[in-house]
């Protein structure tokens, strides 16, 4: 696996592409991300990997135009689960339904292809209800882990109560 392609945030705020002796802009970090090529931001002056607070300008600049991806609510909510017990939870949640959505919507294209066979109805309906499964899975799975951390919350509390 070859080395990630190196951005660097100069302090006048403009992104450099060092593979491509340019300077970017965040349309270009979108269509690197689009195109699914490794890449990281450093901060110039600091050596800092900014990598997360630049894809983070991304979406801001995506949400911003045209159809909104995120609802305000949804948002509201993401902003609340920060410094909570459950940070990580949520973050490996959010992470692992999104891949979970792009594997359904990879198996749902293939489908579409076939679309002239006869049994192409029974199959979508085949896929529906197999990623209907998986999804289920991966919700009651959260949901033990999240009981298990709860009830040892309690059990901690309860231990230090008794001495």
């Amino acid at each position: 696996m070859s080395e990630p392609r190196t951005i660097k945030k100069y302090p006048n705020r403009r992104l450099y592409d060092t593979v491509e002796s340019r300077y970017i802009t965040l349309a270009d970090i979108r269509r690197l991300v689009i195109d699914r090529i490794d890449f990281v931001v450093m901060d110039k002056k600091t050596q800092e990997d900014i990598t997360r607070s630049i894809l983070l300008q991304v979406i801001a600049e995506q949400e911003h135009g045209g159809e909104p991806l995120m609802s305000r609510d949804f948002l509201s909510q993401i902003i609340r689960s920060y410094g909570g017990a459950m940070q990580g939870m949520i973050g490996s949640y959010l992470e692992q339904s999104l891949k979970l959505f792009a594997s359904q919507q990879r198996d749902a294209r293939e489908r579409i292809k076939s679309v002239g066979d006869p049994e192409s109805a029974e199959a979508v309906n085949h896929l529906a209800q197999r990623n209907y499964q998986r999804w289920r899975s991966v919700q009651d799975e959260i949901y033990r882990t999240l009981m298990n951390a709860a009830a040892r919350g309690r059990t901690e509390v309860e231990t230090m109560e008794g001495q």
